[in-house]
């Protein structure tokens, strides 16, 4: 199967890196003025909860970069991804550490990586997956802002405003 060219460097890994902290030290600060009532509450989205799209945000950033850098990985599949955290604060510590390890393993790759291939085991496929690298680091991004907006619908929704989520306005500083 030939691939399609992808071209990224290890500046876009980095730069997304900064704006997925970015964008979840805004999201902890909305969460956190929510009543646990409101984090739990069933609101039809694919994830059920704010909370439970919260927690399967942060399973996946944290299954992706166990893939990456080999460390530990969150364990069980994307049924189990929405009990991740049973509340607002296990995710919030939870959530800082996992953003700090995206942002180390993005500050060390190695630019020969992103042309290669790379081959994971998928649980939701039962197989062992093979794509390009790149592709699979845009994947990790893009998936996060998917959630992300799924999450902003659902601010919105309790009344509460959101976060900025435009890329071209991340501060200088993160």
């Amino acid at each position: 199967m030939a691939w399609t060219k992808i071209m990224i460097t290890g500046a876009y890994a980095q730069e997304m890196a900064r704006y997925n902290q970015w964008q979840n030290s805004q999201l902890s600060a909305f969460l956190q003025d929510l009543t646990p009532e409101e984090l739990a509450k069933d609101r039809s989205a694919f994830f059920g909860s704010i909370m439970g799209t919260a927690s399967h945000l942060l399973w996946g950033n944290w299954i992706w970069i166990s893939r990456f850098d080999q460390g530990d990985g969150p364990g069980g599949g994307i049924p189990e991804s929405v009990s991740l955290c049973a509340d607002l604060a296990e995710w919030l510590p939870l959530c800082k550490t996992v953003d700090a390890r995206i942002s180390n393993w993005a500050g060390s790759l190695e630019e020969d990586l992103l042309t290669g291939e790379f081959t994971w085991f998928s649980a939701a496929k039962e197989a062992d997956v093979t794509l390009p690298y790149a592709q699979c680091v845009i994947h990790m991004f893009n998936h996060q802002t998917h959630h992300r907006g799924q999450l902003h619908q659902m601010l919105t929704e309790t009344g509460s405003a959101a976060p900025v989520s435009d890329l071209v306005f991340m501060p200088k500083e993160v």
